[in-house]
């Protein structure tokens, strides 16, 4: 299987490498971006060929990863459309809907939108995949055998779908980054060190996420099993919930979906 990937920024580099780890042949990647500096550096660490521009190399691959910024999707994609024949084709860009890449790919039907994020560059992300149309089942496992390779995989039904995706675990990170943040910075304040306050941060949410993971219990349950009454986790979250902390990050994720949909209004337009 040869694939081209559109881009060769931070998350096309952790999927290439995430094929190579499982024995995918860097001869069969190509990579299309118009800087030097990003094409010299895929081609020194992964062996993968690599262009300027897509042209007569496009003509073979049989999968392309459109993983240019979103508001870069409409040339990238006019550009490649006289060069390929029928591969299929996966965005993995935010907000860019089936429907108008369809259309800047001379209407072409086998598409995948894909929604990964950045722990994918460590292969532990998390990605949301809905398949367009005119793809069947085979370009279903395709599309999950690649963004497979950076973590785990979940199929969605409806595209709509992908803008809740965009805003949980695409944007999701910055979440855990913005609490990380601020538990180190009340270590900090409680007079521990500097370094010693971002480690405790640090794997407090790693042991949270594994423990949750395999433990397999919901997240209420494994908060209650940690708060004993009358104690200082109780007290911590009585105080999170005064101030009213939960309904306000779950108004925050929902204007994350709200503005996912809004941009996928704004690139869509020609």
């Amino acid at each position: 299987m040869k694939v081209a990937f559109i881009g060769g920024g931070n998350m096309a580099s952790a999927i290439i490498g995430g094929l190579l780890q499982k024995d995918f042949r860097a001869g069969d990647v190509v990579v299309a971006d118009v800087h030097a500096p990003t094409r010299a550096r895929v081609a020194e660490r992964f062996g993968a060929s690599v262009v300027e521009a897509p042209g007569a190399e496009m003509v073979a691959v049989d999968v392309v990863i459109m993983a240019v910024k979103p508001q870069q999707m409409r040339a990238a994609a006019v550009a490649l459309e006289p060069h390929i024949k029928d591969p299929l084709v996966i965005t993995i860009a935010a907000g860019i809907r089936l429907a108008d890449l369809s259309r800047w790919l001379g209407g072409r039907q086998r598409l995948v939108r894909a929604m990964p994020n950045t722990p994918a560059l460590v292969h532990a992300g998390i990605t949301g995949l809905c398949l367009g149309a005119g793809a069947g089942e085979q370009d279903r496992q395709v599309a999950d055998q690649l963004l497979g390779a950076v973590g785990a995989t979940l199929w969605l039904d409806r595209e709509e779908d992908l803008d809740s995706v965009t805003a949980v675990s695409g944007s999701g990170p910055a979440y855990v980054f913005y609490a990380m943040e601020a538990l180190e910075a009340a270590a900090r304040d409680l007079g521990l060190p500097a370094e010693k306050s971002r480690a405790l941060a640090l794997w407090t949410f790693v042991g949270a996420a594994k423990l949750a993971i395999e433990r397999g219990e919901d997240p209420a349950t494994l908060r209650a099993n940690v708060t004993s009454p009358g104690g200082t986790t109780e007290r911590a979250l009585q105080a999170m919930e005064a101030a009213g902390i939960k309904p306000q990050f779950i108004a925050a994720v929902k204007a994350a979906a709200v503005r996912s949909r809004e941009l996928g209004e704004e690139f869509g337009k020609d």
